[in-house]
């Protein structure tokens, strides 16, 4: 029986006996490590578990980041939501600056990046009053993540690069790997792809080293992307099939939307529209599962342009006539492209049932 066994073992005898201080420190010592190695529904099992003894800050954290992590995003802020009333009740300001951090990560994945934003600035100067440097690189790094949502990619690397020194300086390789990826993803948008690929190209040694499976998708489908970017579709399938399966393996439903997105894209841009859109159908089935709107709106589009590029032009609309709804729910930054969008191919389908 290994270490980790025995440590099961006895997290089940002790929520057996109603022993909650055992159960909550095994929890406290294998969650974090079951969530760096993508463990995610036994982090959930687990969590689940110890709470049967009560309410539990750090239970909770573990239990929403493995939720998050799923794609359970609306249970996750019942668990963030849980967690922060306990340990300001506790004056835990330091967890308190942690879950402030989590909170403000869901809402941006649902959409509401204002809500979000208030979270994160919350977050920060909390995390460096308490001294707590991860807290403070993870606020500094979604922060970053808003803006770029928010489309402005150059104030988001501002914050992704002050994020680099300090995860380096404390060692958090999970941290480092994330400023990495995030500052790649912007010179990506800035039209810098081959910028972009040196940054990802760091993320791949970090994320093996630590055994973190889902921060190796992420970047496996990043350099997927950019080889995307640069024409070479055969090859960017090869890096983003990589990622799905790891994302499959792993139970990570954000990250298989993305990638199941970016292979769609591809088998468009290679003509095999049959693929293209069976490939985005499934990533828009996964983002209305989560509840992520956003996702789904720019997924709908996607998927709109690849059935406009094969003359379906009836289909084009119905997808556009959905993403234009869900970026009014959620006021998206691209509301007015997506609206002159459809209109144009309401015009073009309107011209081609006159000439029939």
């Amino acid at each position: 029986m290994t270490s980790v066994e025995r440590w099961l073992e006895v997290h089940r005898l002790s929520v057996a006996g109603g022993e909650p201080t055992i159960a909550r420190d095994l929890a406290r010592r294998l969650s974090p490590t079951w969530l760096q190695r993508s463990r995610f529904t036994d982090v959930v099992a687990l969590a689940c578990s110890t709470l049967t003894l009560g309410p539990d800050a750090a239970a909770l954290h573990h239990l929403g980041r493995a939720q998050t992590a799923i794609g359970l995003h609306r249970q996750s802020l019942v668990s963030y939501e849980q967690a922060l009333v306990l340990c300001r009740s506790a004056g835990d300001e330091s967890n308190e600056a942690v879950i402030l951090n989590e909170l403000g990560v869901a809402h941006n994945r649902l959409g509401d990046s204002q809500l979000a934003l208030e979270f994160l600035e919350q977050a920060l100067p909390l995390a460096r009053e308490t001294g707590n440097r991860i807290g403070e690189a993870a606020a500094l790094n979604n922060i970053g993540s808003v803006h770029k949502r928010l489309g402005d990619p150059r104030r988001a690397l501002g914050y992704y690069e002050q994020v680099v020194p300090i995860v380096r300086e404390i060692g958090d390789q999970g941290g480092e790997a994330a400023a990495l990826n995030n500052i790649g993803g912007v010179y990506d948008e800035l039209g810098d792809p081959r910028r972009a690929l040196g940054y990802f190209e760091q993320v791949v040694p970090i994320v093996r080293d630590s055994g973190n499976r889902a921060g190796e998708a992420i970047a496996l489908n990043n350099i997927g992307l950019v080889y995307s970017a640069l024409g070479d579709q055969l090859r960017a399938l090869e890096y983003c099939e990589q990622a799905l399966r790891i994302q499959s393996e792993v139970g990570d439903r954000a990250g298989e939307a993305t990638t199941l997105s970016n292979i769609g894209l591809a088998y468009s841009d290679l003509g095999d529209r049959r693929r293209a859109v069976g490939h985005l159908a499934r990533a828009v089935s996964i983002r209305q599962e989560m509840g992520d709107r956003i996702g789904e709106a720019i997924t709908r589009f996607n998927k709109a342009m690849v059935h406009r590029a094969a003359g379906d032009l009836d289909q084009a609309v119905r997808e556009l006539e959905s993403a234009v709804e869900l970026d009014r729910q959620i006021d998206y930054r691209d509301l007015d492209a997506h609206i002159a969008a459809l209109e144009h191919v309401r015009q073009e389908l309107a011209r081609a049932r006159a000439a029939s």
